[in-house]
């Protein structure tokens, strides 16, 4: 695959890197430009920030290119303080009459907006300090790829999936995306900073069988730099074994047993906890989680952390959406919280500080000190015993205020730690509460999605609804 990082005799200062229109320094010269009239109308405090994003995404369906998607976006956005009213408002065009206008807007709309005490920039303590250096984190790698080369990586990634097996029977097709996007923000209380960053996919989703037994399934590679991504032809096979293994799934009867969740799925487990730990959540007494700061929520062998200084990290970022210093931390140790997801303005409606989560979690690990290195897929099946491996699920069905679950899913039934038969069209239902507290053990099968990485999740018992 060929791939492009930045020439080292390019000054990223005032050289647009491949791929942007803008430089950095063009875009502190609009945040700055945003930041001085907003003071000059009379503006208590300001925040601005410049961002251009650019990207190519192409997909092939059983050979033939179906879509070619080139994607150029740039927007500055402001946020104008007078005291403790707030105005946002954003442009697209970086002419300075439009920055004036977009800055008057803000202003204008702070003017006649009801005062909130818990609105304001972060404090000056929690903000990372001006002048001080900031950690390249290895984000950005943009890939020099063209629409055919593009195409040609889905065609191979669609193929390996066609030539699985002949049961392999259609596709939904294939698709590589490049996308790569870069920004710069500053707000009055004298933080300023920014930085590029990359993500490239290669996805494939064949469908297996034929007439009333037809199953699809998908599988990708995500990654910042194109070098680290798997083969396209991997990534096919893997998709259609995937699919092959789902052929004549059956439904079963309800009943209540011990359910796995493949750690993609385990992923979204931990997802709902990160919801349920978040400020909005928490100040709108909207969460099944309210007050649980150093209380047991989870079994006292799970621990998660935080770490935003990943290299090459999906949720790595040296500081938050607010300019505050981000810091690696535990969440829950020992099954106890330690602490929650706080902007600065969740962070003051609870009376606590802000935890550097302005624009959501950084990387989580999700980890149990009973793991064992030992304790891949095949293990966790054994301590399954019999009851159900869960690889798909369908429908929003989780409750964040009540805790409560309910989720269509497809997966395998598990008798005596070995996979019986594929099935599907059921419901598993309990209560994020009692899940979380339930989570028996923890895979060494440890799959990053998105900004999330855990293994594959037990939970000991749920209920199942099916014939």
């Amino acid at each position: 695959m060929k791939h492009h990082t930045t020439s080292p005799d390019l000054d990223p200062q005032t050289t647009p890197a491949p791929g942007f229109s803008y430089s950095r320094l063009h875009f502190e010269d609009l945040v700055d430009s945003a930041l001085t009239h907003a003071h000059k109308l009379g503006a208590s405090d300001a925040a601005a920030e410049a961002s251009e994003a650019s990207g190519l995404s192409v997909s092939v369906r059983k050979g033939d290119l179906e879509n070619v998607e080139r994607n150029r976006d740039k927007s500055l956005g402001v946020t104008v303080y007078l005291g403790q009213r707030r105005g946002n408002a954003s442009t697209s065009d970086f002419s300075r009459d439009a920055i004036e206008r977009t800055v008057q807007a803000a202003f204008d709309i702070a003017r006649f907006t009801a005062e909130d005490p818990a609105a304001g920039l972060p404090d000056a303590g929690d903000i990372v300090s001006p002048g001080a250096a900031q950690r390249d984190l290895d984000l950005f790698h943009p890939w020099a790829i063209n629409s055919s080369e593009a195409a040609h990586i889905a065609r191979v990634a669609e193929d390996a999936a066609l030539r699985t097996d002949k049961r392999i029977s259609n596709s939904e097709g294939a698709s590589v995306s490049a996308q790569q996007s870069h920004f710069f923000t500053a707000h009055t209380r004298g933080f300023r900073g920014g930085y590029a960053s990359s993500r490239h996919t290669i996805s494939v989703a064949p469908i297996a069988g034929k007439g009333e037994d037809m199953q699809r399934d998908y599988w990708y590679s995500s990654q910042r730099h194109p070098l680290e991504l798997a083969e396209p032809t991997a990534v096919g096979r893997y998709a259609a074994e995937r699919a092959l293994s789902r052929l004549k799934a059956r439904k079963i009867r309800t009943t209540e047993c011990p359910v796995l969740f493949e750690s993609p799925l385990a992923a979204g487990l931990l997802g709902a906890l990160v919801q349920a730990l978040s400020g909005s959540a928490l100040y709108r007494k909207s969460s099944f989680l309210l007050d649980s700061l150093g209380q047991r929520v989870l079994p006292d062998h799970i621990d998660i952390r935080e770490d935003p200084f990943v290299l090459r990290g999906k949720g790595s970022s040296p500081f938050d959406e607010e300019g505050v210093q981000v810091q690696a931390r535990p969440v829950v140790e020992a099954g106890q919280v330690q602490g929650y997801f706080l902007s600065s303005y969740s962070a003051r409606k609870l009376g606590l500080r802000t935890t550097g989560n302005a624009g959501g979690s950084h990387n989580l690990f999700l980890s149990s000190r009973l793991t064992r290195p030992q304790d891949d897929l095949k293990a966790m099946l054994e301590k399954l015993g019999t009851g159900l491996f869960v690889t798909e699920l369908m429908g929003q069905g989780v409750n964040y205020v009540t805790g409560d679950y309910s989720r269509g899913a497809s997966g395998f039934w598990v008798e005596k730690g070995q996979i019986a038969y594929p099935v599907q069209e059921i419901t598993i239902a309990g209560n994020m509460k009692t899940m979380f507290q339930d989570m028996a053990a923890v895979g060494a099968d440890a799959y990053n999605y998105g900004a999330k990485t855990v293994g594959s999740i037990l939970i000991s018992r749920m209920k199942l609804a099916g014939n």
